[in-house]
């Protein structure tokens, strides 16, 4: 018996094998197709229940399969999983064209459209309405049948490059080791760090130490680590990654993604793959995200440029650095931040024990929303670190399943992300409640000391479970506009403002305690994180906006006149550059957000939502960052919501105007600095 095709609740992981996935995907997919049939040949005057409600409802056992297997791609991948994946991906490409192409479908649920005056629906059922027809309207529904072929053929081409892209960036990340067995080239490197390394060489059987490109090893050599030239070849190694000329290199790929992506918007009938993306977000068009992020640089460039002349002055001072390059940004920030802050991780990190931060995260959250977990060993997991809760509300009522997967691991993609194994919807009088994960990469426990946190990784936590809590709080009728199934320029919201309470008194004090002694933090420290907040600033601002340059470069244009990625990517990049230009490097190649996530034409999302994040907090702050009042607001009027009406309306409706960029400013301390 095949687990994945007998109905389950909780993800049966322990009973899943490699070999179960294709026959599942392929039976759910002919199941699937019946349903879409059924919808489509029915003899019955279309209607919102029995087209736009059956459209939404069909499919759920593939779309629970999916989830699954997408999610252990990315955190818990194998040779089997990956040639799995590159078979059923271009399959599942192939059956979402045949139901955004199906003529008899589409023609049904335009009829209801075209009379949706004479329904009384709701809002969140209006929007599934428009969700549903744009989804066909905007996907080549109205496509001639030699257009319809094209369209499949490019996307079932994009699904097959995307993954073979961060196929690549995995494995060139994995067989990059520096292997260490002097210690003198460990200079300046904390006790922790130096343990981590030491521990990862003996799992792979070598003396000494060894340093990769997961971010718990390679971010603490940059920060820390004395030896300029070993900075400067971990630097290169890890942004060379999909850039060697070799079966790995990813050139072509970013290439052949951004020239289809382009054909296929303009086989929809828009100017570029940015105008086809941003039709559906809050910044509406390319121009507007140009006019936003143009307006960022006038206010970031001045304090950036400002800033990096600070750093580099005093990398000279302190060891003789005639010009710095990005393998000593790090290095120096971190050493300058010291002299003026008296702050540094390695003094933090004794406060930021792991297992104190996800207390401190479930304190908070029980503080604003009332939310107890309960740590739970009864449910599968898909690896032994994973740990599973169960989420109740104030009247002791079931909210949600959690899973949290915290360490790199071989078969782990790099970085942090929210993710979902069930949606939230209602049906039947049930209010179906989701299973929601979040996956990092935090440094690991030795032998020595147990999991300690750099504030950056504090941050980093906050902000998934930020992502989660949308997940989590959801409360909408239907799977599609369920928790972050909101506009890509919103969703950082709810994960960008929980960042906000790291930084707060009020919430440190609740879980950041030594880990040997349980004294709380010192007020000093909690001084400095807060006065350190707006450290370089400006560099980092400038940072943001060049990945959001370099993002719209591919997506906002023809890029068919790109035949050098490099070239291209340096011309994009000339307006927020402060580094020489390395040739050993390029950020496109590994770019995995916009070239195998959901970032494309969206990258700008980030400073975007800092925007809203800024000044919703501002709102917290007003009111006191613990008010339930100002907290029920957030809840009820963005977590709960997800997509079910368009973002502005629900942030108008929480904080009773629109939001100003001037908050975020001010707490970047950019006002003053460009005054």
């Amino acid at each position: 018996m095949n687990p994945l095709l007998t109905p389950f609740d909780t993800a049966p992981f322990t009973k899943i094998k490699s070999e179960h996935f294709m026959p599942a995907f392929l039976q759910a997919i002919e199941n699937a197709r019946k349903e879409i049939d059924d919808i489509a040949n029915s003899e019955e005057e279309p209607t919102f229940e029995n087209t736009i409600e059956a459209l939404e409802f069909s499919g759920q056992q593939l779309d629970r399969i999916a989830s699954l297997f997408f999610n252990l791609n990315s955190a818990e991948t194998n040779d089997s999983i990956q040639e799995i994946a590159r078979e059923i991906s271009p399959l599942l490409s192939e059956f979402t064209n045949d139901i955004i192409l199906n003529e008899k479908l589409f023609r049904k649920v335009q009829k209801v459209f075209e009379k949706k005056d004479t329904y009384s629906l709701t809002e969140e059922q209006n929007t599934l309405l428009d969700k549903k027809y744009k989804n066909f309207s905007r996907n080549g529904a109205n496509l001639q049948e030699e257009e319809k072929k094209r369209l499949r053929e490019i996307d079932a081409s994009l699904a097959t490059l995307k993954l073979k892209f961060g196929e690549n960036i995995l494995k060139e990340t994995n067989k990059y080791q520096m292997h260490l067995t002097n210690e003198d080239d460990l200079e300046g490197l904390p006790e922790s760090a130096k343990d981590a390394a030491a521990q990862l060489a003996k799992n792979k059987g070598k003396k000494g130490w060894l340093i990769t490109l997961d971010y718990p090893s390679y971010i603490p050599f940059m920060k820390y680590a004395r030896n300029r030239a070993l900075r400067k070849e971990l630097t290169i190694a890890f942004g060379s990654r999909g850039f060697h000329n070799d079966e790995l290199d990813n050139q072509a790929n970013v290439i052949r993604i951004a020239n289809l992506r382009y054909e296929r918007a303009r086989l929809l009938g828009y100017k570029s793959h940015a105008d086809f993306i941003l039709e559906e977000r809050m910044a509406e068009t390319p121009e507007k995200v140009y006019d936003f992020l143009k307006e960022m640089l006038l206010k970031a460039k001045p304090a950036a440029k400002e800033e990096f002349k600070e750093l580099s002055e005093f990398a000279k001072e302190l060891d003789g650095i005639e010009q710095l390059q990005t393998w000593d940004g790090s290095y120096y920030s971190e050493k300058l931040k010291q002299k003026l802050f008296n702050l540094d991780d390695e003094k933090l990190k004794p406060y930021f024990k792991l297992e104190n931060v996800i207390e401190g995260v479930f304190t908070i959250t029980e503080r604003l929303y009332g939310l107890s977990f309960e740590e739970v060993i009864d449910v599968d997991k898909y690896h032994p670190e994973v740990k599973t809760y169960r989420i109740y509300d104030r009247d002791k009522k079931f909210v949600s399943l959690f899973y949290a997967d915290f360490h790199p691991r071989e078969g782990k993609r790099a970085g942090a992300w929210m993710t979902s194994f069930k949606p939230q919807y209602k049906l039947k009088n049930k209010n179906e409640r989701p299973h929601i994960s979040n996956v990092c990469n935090f440094t690991r426990s030795t032998e020595k000391k147990p999991s300690l946190l750099t504030f950056n990784e504090v941050t980093t936590l906050f902000h998934e479970f930020g992502h989660a809590l949308h997940g989590i709080l959801a409360d909408t009728s239907y799977p599609s506009l369920s928790g972050t199934s909101v506009y890509w320029d919103f969703v950082e919201l709810p994960s960008q403002i929980f960042e906000n309470w790291c930084y707060e008194k009020e919430a440190l004090e609740l879980f950041a305690r030594h880990y040997e002694t349980e004294e709380p933090i010192p007020m000093a420290y909690v001084e400095s994180i807060k006065k350190s907040a707006t450290f370089q600033e400006g560099m980092a601002t400038m940072r943001q906006l060049s990945f959001s340059f370099l993002d719209m470069s591919w997506h906002a244009s023809d890029p068919s006149g790109i035949s050098d990625v490099k070239k291209h990517e340096v011309n994009a990049f000339k307006d927020t550059m402060l580094y020489p230009i390395n040739p050993e490097t390029c950020m496109s190649v590994s770019f995995a957000h916009i070239f195998q996530g959901g970032y494309s034409a969206g990258y700008y999302s980030y400073k975007w939502a800092e925007v809203l994040d800024a000044d919703a907090f501002d709102y917290f702050k007003e009111k006191g960052i613990f008010n339930r009042e100002v907290a029920e607001k957030f809840r009820n009027h963005i977590l709960s919501k997800g997509g079910t009406e368009k973002p502005m309306v629900l942030y108008k409706r929480f904080r009773g105007r629109e939001p100003k960029i001037e908050a975020l400013l001010e707490r970047a301390g950019l006002l003053k600095k460009t005054a």
